[in-house]
């Protein structure tokens, strides 16, 4: 499988074009990791996630299928790299894990027809799609500090060119214990069939990116743990919580809750 990464090596960034994740530019010795930072694969104009895609989460939050995928946006200012620290601010405790797929357009595409999408599709990373829900009753509608929030839209740490979604397995670990597993068979909707939809509404260019949405058990974490993404040959995306040293500005702006209602979305089936 034709594999890309983007890294900063020696103040310069580099894309690295290989096969099945090794590169002759580098190699995966620790000595050599040491030498480079990874940087996201793509830098997309445009983030669009949608909302529900795994029986399994409808499920768990009791929830009926809808008659057609609805979506929100990500700034492009969220996006995180593999190994990248994702920001819990202090005041808050909501900060949950989505481990997810991520379609990266391959060209412009606007109006397409589902039977030809795949000619758009570049290739798939994976995602950590962090929802920062303290602020969920505010941001019900539009998510946009849920998860807009700087550093909470992780992706990476390659494009996977030929990779093949179905049938695929998607783990997510905290500090190494399974916490979310699933297959992409779950999924209501491809992802051909989501960016065809999109299409009709919004021109997507290459670079762009749909997540595809999380399986069940997304579930808050806290400062210090290592949350792991792996999908079945696509690799590992791999972050660390860190506790934020700003405060939010009191009386400014919506402030952190905790509600019935945050609870039910950020501890699932924990919630009682």
């Amino acid at each position: 499988m034709k594999t890309i990464r983007r890294i900063k090596i020696n103040d310069k960034v580099k894309i690295l074009n290989g096969e099945n994740f090794s590169y002759k530019e580098i190699s995966n010795s620790e000595s050599d990791l040491l030498r480079y930072k990874f940087l996201p694969p793509v830098e997309p104009k445009v983030i669009v996630c949608v909302h529900l895609n795994y029986r399994s989460r409808l499920n768990e939050l009791e929830r009926v299928q809808p008659e057609a995928p609805t979506y929100f946006l990500k700034p492009t200012s969220c996006i995180n790299s593999h190994l990248g620290e994702v920001i819990r601010p202090p005041e808050c405790q909501f900060l949950n894990y989505e481990g997810e797929i991520a379609l990266v357009v391959g060209k412009k595409a606007k109006n397409i027809e589902l039977n030809n999408a795949s000619e758009y599709i570049m290739g798939y990373t994976i995602a950590n799609d962090f929802g920062l829900h303290d602020f969920r009753d505010t941001d019900e509608n539009s998510m946009v500090r849920v998860k807009g929030s700087d550093t909470l839209g992780c992706i990476g740490p390659d494009i996977g060119l030929n990779w093949d979604y179905r049938n695929k397995n998607i783990t997510t670990y905290v500090d190494d214990k399974i916490v979310q597993k699933s297959n992409t068979d779950d999924m209501l909707w491809s992802p051909e069939y989501l960016l065809t939809d999109l299409s009709k509404s919004i021109t997507l260019n290459k670079g762009d990116l749909i997540l595809t949405g999380t399986p069940a058990n997304s579930r808050p974490v806290e400062p210090g743990s290592v949350v792991k993404v792996e999908v079945e040959n696509l690799g590992v995306l791999e972050n660390k919580i860190v506790e934020g040293k700003l405060l939010l500005s009191e009386g400014l702006g919506a402030m952190p809750k905790d509600s019935n209602h945050i609870r039910s979305i950020s501890l699932g089936s924990d919630n009682k």
